[in-house]
């Protein structure tokens, strides 16, 4: 298997853990109640008290940190150490010496790792399986993870077609430049992403009001993080919503909640529940 390193070196993988690295600076409690709301909703209001709960990806760690003030018994792992060390750092400001919440390093195309970790209530990962290189492979290993009648709570980037193909240019160019030298593609990239909302909200009398609101709307993140994490954000795969839906279907799971980006920029979330018995 690969290594992160490797992979960075070449210019294949984001660094995403320095980018989450520089997000803990903004975790407040705000963001944090944000990110307990998301994550409620998202599965359909259910109680986390007594489940376990595995986060696939942990990035900065904070939906962990949300399910297990939730009440879940939690495990999180990353593929990427500086992420694993966000994880253990939020960990210690908000929950230190929980032996409730447990995090490692590992991958998710690593079956032997994934099947040691056993079977869990809820399995998450949220905008992650698509930055593994093989994202089908990723989704059907994390799948084994459900325990029967448990949940599984996805977000894949929805394939836009030529655009998708665009995006990934874009992301290869900034991957190989060096650091000093990468705002040349991020910060035209802002302006296509955000341009147009800036303007509108100027135009409408309220300007940055949505800039200024994203931690509060966006999940308890961060406008400016998020930018430069989909800017960057290699690998990078694509899936039409009707793809994943029909993937997991025929792997005994049934779909629950799918919020569709229709043609639009961005991720499309899944919920689903693993039928008993499958």
């Amino acid at each position: 298997m690969t290594s992160y390193t490797d992979e960075v070196r070449r210019g294949e993988r984001f660094r995403f853990g320095g980018n989450w690295r520089r997000f803990l600076e903004l975790v407040d409690e705000p963001r944090v109640v944000a990110a307990e709301a998301s994550l409620r909703d998202g599965l359909g209001g259910r109680d986390l008290r007594g489940t376990t709960f595995l986060d696939a990806g942990c990035g900065s760690g904070l939906f962990s940190l949300a399910a297990r003030r939730l009440g879940a018994t939690v495990v999180s792992f990353d593929f990427d150490p500086d992420s694993v060390a966000c994880g253990r750092a939020l960990r210690e400001r908000f929950r230190a010496g929980d032996d409730g919440w447990r995090i490692e390093e590992g991958s998710v195309l690593d079956a032997g790792y994934l099947e040691r970790l056993g079977t869990f209530d809820v399995v998450y990962s949220w905008g992650v399986l698509h930055h593994t290189g093989a994202m089908w492979r990723a989704l059907e290993l994390v799948m084994r993870r459900v325990a029967a009648g448990g949940q599984l709570f996805i977000a894949l980037y929805n394939d836009q077609g030529a655009a998708s193909r665009r995006w990934l240019r874009v992301k290869r160019a900034y991957n190989a430049l060096p650091t000093a030298l990468r705002f040349l593609v991020l910060l035209p990239s802002f302006a296509v992403l955000w341009g147009p909302t800036l303007v509108a909200d100027l135009l409408h009398g309220h300007p940055g009001r949505r800039w200024r609101g994203y931690a509060r709307h966006g999940r308890g993140m961060s406008a400016w993080r998020d930018v430069i994490d989909w800017v960057g954000g290699l690998p990078f795969e694509v899936a039409r919503p009707e793809e994943v839906v029909s993937f997991c279907r025929e792997r005994g799971f049934v779909e629950e909640k799918v919020t569709n980006q229709g043609r639009g920029l961005g991720c499309n979330e899944f919920v689903f529940r693993a039928r008993s018995g499958r």
